[in-house]
């Protein structure tokens, strides 16, 4: 293996927007991020389901109404 090849690797601080900080291997020495597995809905169990029968319901009604016109007009 060819010598100075390679970056410098650090433990590095990574620091989210929330002030969660945790050290994980990196060749930067500091990361900032957004957004972690402490602010982050899916694992915080904060995580906001869309109705999704709503928009089906929607769906079916405009294709209805499509059917009906276009049946109207022969």
């Amino acid at each position: 293996m060819k010598k100075d090849i390679h970056p410098a690797y650090y433990n590095a601080t990574v620091s989210c927007a929330c002030g969660n900080t945790f050290q994980t291997g990196s060749i930067m020495k500091e990361l900032k991020i957004e957004i972690c597995n402490a602010c982050h809905p899916f694992y915080t169990g904060k995580e906001k389901t869309l109705d999704a029968a709503g928009r089906v319901e929607k769906f079916k009604r405009k294709v209805a109404s499509a059917t009906a016109l276009k049946k109207k007009s022969k």
